[in-house]
């Protein structure tokens, strides 16, 4: 079962890494899929092709500047037709060679596709280039993994071209965008405090995006443009309010639960002499 798009690659690619415990998102700084783990300091890239090309490769050597934790991931079609699928075993070797992984999906009509590893990435073996090149790669993988952490979930697919992606700074102007037509018109300073968006002064008097309209010094209000917006992604800002809300509930029983803790250890406090006048009776 051949797919059409990349992007159908992404799915079982994802739910594969998650179960080898990384936290996995798409599309960050232009790589198709992103995994961090918590014992791992450098992050997971995956690159998807439908079929191995040297677009790919190419792709998968330019990732080696970010992460020695580099996969290629391409459809195996079960055809048996075409060059690629006669010489899984040199593709193999050239990655193994390259110090990158190699993962083939398999798609089947009545069950779930079949992720095989061919090769893993060879972590200790990849090449590190100049000094000047290991620079820019670090700074380049600081860029990647503040991207990866500012997003507060998975809102794009892997492999999308064409497609108006969700990064860290949308979600930003669209907390902003959400808080300002709860108040209809307000300050940066405002909308800073209630959206906790330390950017959110920046984010309005840029408003890359259009959805902002200042009426006055300090004044803003949301324009047709960020009403839009807001009901494109409505489904993302009810996860951040799911989120805020559980953060919300967990900091109150934690609070109440210190309370408690205090009202033991004085009632402990105040019981005590009576108790060590009880053994000595």
């Amino acid at each position: 079962m051949a797919v059409k798009y990349e992007t159908e690659l992404y799915s079982p690619v994802k739910a594969f890494f998650e179960r080898r415990g990384y936290d996995v998102k798409a599309e960050v700084k232009h790589c198709d899929l992103v995994g961090v783990r918590s014992d791992q300091n450098e992050p997971l890239i995956v690159e998807m092709k439908k079929t191995f090309n040297l677009s790919l490769l190419l792709q998968g050597m330019q990732r080696l500047k970010l992460s020695p934790f580099v996969y290629l991931a391409v459809e195996r079609n079960r055809s048996k037709r075409g060059a690629v699928n006669q010489r899984w075993g040199e593709l193999t070797a050239l990655c193994r060679q390259l110090g990158l992984g190699l993962i083939t999906v398999t798609f089947y009509k009545t069950k779930s596709p079949l992720i095989d590893v061919l090769c893993e990435p060879a972590v200790q073996g990849h090449m590190p280039g100049s000094s000047t090149g290991v620079h820019k790669g670090g700074i380049r993988r600081q860029r990647l993994l503040k991207e990866f952490d500012e997003r507060s979930g998975d809102y794009n697919t892997g492999g999308s071209t064409r497609r108006q992606l969700v990064t860290a700074y949308r979600e930003k102007a669209l907390r902003v965008a959400s808080a300002l037509r709860a108040q209809g018109e307000a300050s940066p300073a405002l909308i800073s405090k209630q959206t906790s968006v330390g950017s959110a002064a920046a984010i309005l008097q840029k408003n890359y995006y259009g959805w902002f309209e200042r009426l006055s010094r300090g004044r803003y209000v949301l324009t047709v443009k960020g009403v839009q917006a807001l009901t494109e992604h409505a489904h993302m800002l009810e996860d951040n309010d799911m989120i805020e809300r559980s953060i919300n509930e967990l900091e109150m029983d934690f609070s109440l639960n210190q309370h408690e803790n205090s009202e033991l250890e004085l009632i402990a406090e105040v019981a005590e002499p009576y108790l060590i006048h009880g053994k000595s009776d």
